[in-house]
């Protein structure tokens, strides 16, 4: 085990460098910043002044070795728009990108489970058709449509909700519901598919025939068995919703990571985007590699040499 999470360990390190030059590179194609961040009258010292002071006028090689050693460090830079260090506004950001992503990922859960076991249970009930088909339907609707429909319903016709913004409890349902009815709707998916496959398998026969009560053999033998998919599954939405839902936290105008990606690259904050991408990837990372090393607590046939 030691072995294998030090090699895993070592391919981050190389996807982290991967992200971190392309993100670089892709910042730095996309044009000059100075021009938006001075006035219109600045004159020509003042603008190779301040291109100096941010290090534009260097080699795109060096100014991405200055990157690389920095964040090294802990040191993503300096915004150009907040004129404050990239770290502190990354970090102070991430609690609310975390309230929103552990409430969908909760409300998926709750969705997901109990309506995915009763399907497989159920299958030649007329409702479990129907349900899968709903569950396609949720997972195919665009996020940022799904939210403005709440808008309207819940704050237009209804006045129940808040529109937009943050600062009570209130403020975070609609984002909540949101992603929690896409994650759901595909956990659901999996959930039943995955039961229906394990439910099949010899040792569920075997385990009934010796007349082991239904709900032991679905929770103790079918159900944990089923769940190394929607493990994996749980574990990449739940690092994707920590790295910033964009468009959900940009439609209800949720101070999340997701929000400050998009506002920094309408403002071409090089620094500002690279250590958001450089955080996102680390979480990515994190998580993959925790779904990882959890395989072998779920399935003890999970070994890793």
């Amino acid at each position: 085990m030691r072995r294998y999470v030090a090699a895993r360990l070592l391919q981050s390190v190389v996807v982290l460098l991967g992200v971190s030059a392309i993100a670089f590179l892709l910042m730095y194609l996309t044009g000059d910043p100075v021009p938006l961040l001075l006035p219109p009258d600045a004159t020509v010292e003042r603008v190779a002044e301040f291109r100096h002071a941010m290090g534009f006028d260097r080699p795109v090689w060096v100014q991405y070795g200055l990157f690389l050693g920095r964040a090294l460090r802990g040191d993503l830079g300096r915004s150009v728009w907040f004129n404050q260090p990239v770290l502190p506004i990354v970090l102070a950001r991430v609690p609310k990108t975390a309230q929103v992503a552990v409430g969908a990922l909760a409300l998926g859960c709750l969705i997901a489970f109990p309506l995915g076991i009763a399907a497989a249970v159920r299958t030649r009930s007329w409702w479990a058709p129907a349900l899968m088909a709903g569950a396609m339907v949720g997972y195919s609707t665009p996020t940022f449509w799904l939210g403005l429909l709440l808008i309207l319903m819940f704050s237009v016709w209804l006045n129940w909700l808040p529109a937009a913004g943050s600062g009570s409890a209130l403020h975070l349902v609609m984002p909540v519901l949101t992603l929690g009815t896409n994650v759901g709707a595909l956990l659901v998916r999996l959930v039943w598919s995955g039961l229906l496959e394990v439910l099949g398998e010899d040792y569920v026969r075997t385990a009934r025939s010796k007349g082991v009560a239904e709900r032991l053999v679905l929770w103790r033998h079918a159900l944990k068995n089923a769940l190394l998919p929607v493990i994996t599954i749980i574990g990449l939405e739940l690092a994707g919703l920590l790295g910033g839902a964009v468009v959900t936290e940009t439609v209800f105008a949720w101070p999340g990571m997701g929000r400050l990606t998009v506002e920094s690259i309408y403002n071409r904050d090089y620094p500002m985007v690279q250590g958001l991408v450089l955080v996102m990837a680390v979480i990515f990372v994190v998580a993959n590699l925790v779904v990882d090393v959890s395989y072998a607590a779920l399935d003890p046939r999970v070994r890793y040499e």
